[in-house]
């Protein structure tokens, strides 16, 4: 099968590059409190978990402490070219930089990025993926989708909101847990989940998530 240039520096920075670190695993039983004998009650309200004020999520492991890719190094850099920086984010760059919107996204002000995983993109069949590799308006269309206008803090990122495509994009949950349900994603198997948030840059927010997604047909 004949790949396009595109989809060859996809595969190349899948290969190449550092994933941020997945998922943890469940903790041992030893962190669960003893229950309580006194009598269990059920609050009116659930009191909603507190918003992180600086970056969260067990992908965070996989960001070097200091030097490129640091938090405090991309905080001091615009979106682009701090996103070329940070492990595991190859493969958004290179659709970045196919659809011309590195300076684009460098230059404006106050933006939110939901940036995938190069896994994300790896998981894509060909058949799904080259066609729009293969395709300028497709291919700048999926990366503004990912792009909402004005930065967003943890607590304000669940909720719906505006792409800069044009389209919307709906993302649940609150605290350090987020998720776009799988039927606003490329492949719409599975929710995709917020893996590491909140990283600022001088221009934007960025939150690295483990799944594409699509934008309105």
């Amino acid at each position: 099968m004949t790949r396009t240039p595109i989809r060859r520096a996809l595969l190349a920075a899948t290969a190449l590059a550092l994933p941020l670190a997945g998922c943890g695993s469940d903790g041992p039983a030893d962190d669960v409190p003893a229950a309580s004998g006194a009598p269990a009650t059920t609050p009116a309200t659930e009191a909603a978990p507190p918003a992180p004020t600086g970056p969260f999520g067990p992908g965070c492991a996989g960001l070097p402490p200091e030097g490129p890719g640091s938090p405090a190094a991309l905080a001091a850099a615009p979106a682009a070219t701090a996103m070329s920086t940070i492990p595991g984010l190859a493969n958004t760059m290179v659709t970045v930089h196919a659809a011309t919107l590195a300076a684009s996204l460098d230059a404006t002000q106050d933006l939110t990025v939901l940036a995938p995983v190069d896994e994300a993109f790896a998981a894509v069949p060909p058949a799904t993926l080259d066609p729009l590799l293969a395709d300028t308006p497709r291919l700048t269309a999926l990366v503004t989708h990912h792009v909402i206008a004005g930065r967003l803090a943890p607590g304000e990122l669940a909720g719906t909101h505006t792409t800069l495509d044009g389209g919307q994009v709906t993302i649940d949950g609150a605290g350090e847990v987020f998720t776009v349900s799988a039927d606003q994603t490329l492949l719409g198997a599975a929710d995709a989940t917020v893996v590491c948030g909140n990283l600022p840059t001088l221009n934007a927010t960025v939150y690295v998530v483990d799944q594409v997604l699509t934008p309105p047909d």
